[in-house]
């Protein structure tokens, strides 16, 4: 399945109400993510449920947790996700991480089962190094549709970025806005005041001029959001750009 992920989707960790599901449907949103272990799977799908907008226009994926990667579980799982969401069929299904009971051999190929079965569109990973990359790309039968991990000013990876453009799949960032933090980088204030606009919307437009990545910030007021979406359209210059890359902090938001 060849997803087409919108620049800006809606990363859903900590979202409790289905409301701010909803209104972001009804701004513009096209790509939802949550997780098992956020365990707002039915809250995301009240979301989806209550908005108008198509559901074939829509991409929503979880992910399977680190317990439940295990070749027996990983259906029962999937199929249990999928009612939580009240979906058919889940567009994007991830590997959370590369950890507990994940082993490529067998977790992988009940993913491609799935695929086969209609219950999953695509499957993606999350968290991954290059070499479980190489090895999931060895073993499942269908192609890697996403890597999700961490992207922000403050902690990003190149060597992940080159693998994406050589194979052909994208980059879904998550916590583009690193936790809040972006505000403290100066590179990133000194551009946002170039283009009068927030540090938060600079480090969306930062992420999301590298090919090929697209984000998923978590935002729950329609002030937010609309402003999350809005940032995509923001061109940054090629010195700009460099001069966030140069940022020499590295802070992952979420190590192992």
């Amino acid at each position: 399945m060849n997803l087409n992920l919108p620049p800006v989707g809606l990363g859903t960790m900590g979202i409790e109400d289905p409301e701010p599901i909803a209104t972001a449907l009804g701004v513009g949103y096209r790509h939802l993510d949550t997780a098992r272990i956020y365990g707002n799977e039915a809250v995301v799908g009240e979301g989806l449920a209550a908005s108008d907008v198509d559901r074939t226009d829509v991409t929503v994926a979880t992910k399977l947790w680190i317990d439940a990667l295990a070749g027996d579980d990983v259906e029962s799982t999937a199929r249990e996700s999928a009612d939580l969401l009240g979906i058919d069929r889940i567009d994007l299904l991830y590997v959370h991480r590369p950890r507990g009971a994940y082993d490529p051999e067998t977790t992988l190929p009940a993913l491609d089962r799935l695929v086969d079965a209609g219950v999953v569109g695509a499957v993606g990973v999350s968290n991954f190094e290059v070499d479980d990359l190489e090895r999931a790309r060895e073993v499942l039968d269908a192609p890697i549709a996403a890597h999700q991990t961490e992207l922000h000013p403050l902690y990003h990876r190149p060597e992940l970025l080159e693998h994406a453009r050589e194979h052909g799949y994208p980059i879904v960032a998550y916590s583009p806005l690193a936790g809040g933090r972006v505000g403290e980088v100066d590179p990133v204030c000194e551009v946002a005041e170039n283009h009068g606009t927030t540090p938060e919307a600079v480090a969306i437009a930062w992420a999301t001029a590298k090919e090929p990545v697209v984000t998923i910030p978590k935002a729950s007021t329609e002030r937010h959001l609309r402003a999350n979406l809005a940032a995509a359209e923001i061109e940054l210059d090629p010195e700009e750009i460099a001069a966030i890359d140069a940022v020499d902090r590295e802070e992952e938001l979420y190590p192992e």
